[in-house]
């Protein structure tokens, strides 16, 4: 089997992995090209460019670097074209691969999507490109199929790779050990986000926020997981003035939820691995004015964070932008460390047993299925 693939993101390229391995299970040959990270590349993936390359953040950033970008798209669909793949995989960043998928499409080759763009909570009118785009949606979250039908383009439910992942991760004791945290006392893990824009714009109010909690809760200690070195830096460059109990460690970011009590995050898919570790949590958001600007007026719902979504209500506070302040934070993460487990777990229960797993068995099925139908 020749599987297209392009993974824009780390998480993309977990999902590709995870993909691509099931796959090669079922078809020993499988051949990859495409754009990739780490994961695919143990899959057998030479990535065509650096993934890191795709990974860009709000919406004036894209623009600073549109021909790099424009350069990288044209290139893959050159190689896809040229190669002519059984299936192409886009997964995730929908903004770059759309299009991609449409060109490939419309020049005969099959073409699959995973992970639904987010057309239920802004731009909706997108899935009209999505049409075009694509022969298949393969979408995590149970509700999105339901759109996507009323929409008429075709999308199966694959599950959430999530509910495997972390069921493996070691007990909450063993990981407050291995980072060197004391076992009787509060600790908050923080997250500030993976891209350089997020922690520019997260970091500062974030470090605040501990200061000031530090010094209202002296045994309070808050793990902090870089989710590469150049991140690490920049949190570091945050924390070196400031005299807190912050442990700052490589990676690890669902290990770090896991040890803790609470999780004080930005928005994006932890909020669903938080939900999913049943670990209370509070989400706060900042991003460039500009950005914020016009995306807020394209949002057809209320809510950023998942749990919120899939409940259709606030479970988990939201403070974004100019909410996102000291202030309110501290007051919404000491009533989450008081309250979260009584008022917060319970509904993600209910939330992650809708979900259900089973993902890259189900993708796999999705794809061999689409591809057989191709065929015949």
């Amino acid at each position: 089997m020749r599987l297209g693939v392009l993974a824009g993101e780390a998480s993309g390229d977990i999902l590709g992995a995870s993909v691509a391995g099931e796959l090669r299970l079922r078809h020993g040959d499988l051949e990859l090209q495409g754009i990739g990270g780490a994961g695919l590349a143990k899959q057998g993936l030479v990535s065509l460019h650096p993934m890191d390359r795709l990974s860009v953040f709000g919406i004036v950033d894209p623009l600073k670097r549109l021909p790099e970008l424009l350069t990288v798209r044209r290139q893959a669909l050159q190689q896809q074209l040229s190669w002519r793949p059984d299936c192409f995989l886009g997964i995730d960043s929908p903004d770059f691969n759309l299009t991609l998928e449409a060109q490939l499409r419309a020049k005969g080759l099959t073409t699959a999507h995973l992970v639904s763009p987010s057309v239920w909570a802004w731009r909706p009118g997108r899935v009209r490109k999505i049409a075009t785009a694509v022969d298949l949606m393969l979408c995590l979250l149970p509700f999105e199929t339901r759109f996507y039908e009323e929409a008429g383009v075709p999308a199966v439910c694959v599950g959430h790779p999530l509910i495997e992942e972390l069921a493996g991760l070691p007990s909450q004791e063993v990981l407050r050990e291995r980072f060197g945290l004391q076992g009787d006392a509060k600790v908050l893990a923080v997250l500030p986000g993976s891209r350089a824009g997020e922690v520019a714009s997260l970091m500062a109010v974030y470090g605040q926020t501990m200061v000031r909690l530090a010094a209202q809760h002296p045994k309070l200690q808050f793990l902090i997981p870089a989710a590469n070195d150049d991140r690490r830096g920049q949190i570091e460059a945050v924390l070196a003035p400031l005299d807190i109990p912050a442990t700052v460690i490589s990676g690890q970011g669902r290990e770090a939820m896991r040890a803790s009590d609470a999780v004080l995050l930005a928005s994006g898919t932890a909020t669903l691995e938080a939900m999913l570790l049943r670990r209370p949590m509070v989400v706060a958001y900042r991003m460039p004015w500009l950005s914020w600007q016009i995306l807020s007026r394209m949002a057809i719902t209320r809510f950023v964070g998942l749990p919120n979504v899939l409940a259709e209500r606030e479970v988990v506070p939201e403070l974004l932008q100019e909410a996102a302040n000291p202030e309110q934070l501290v007051r919404q993460i000491e009533y989450v460390l008081e309250r979260g487990l009584e008022q917060q777990v319970p509904v993600f229960d209910e939330l992650a047993e809708q979900i259900g797993g089973g993902f890259a068995a189900r993708t796999a099925d999705a794809l061999d299925s689409l591809v057989a139908s191709k065929r015949a």
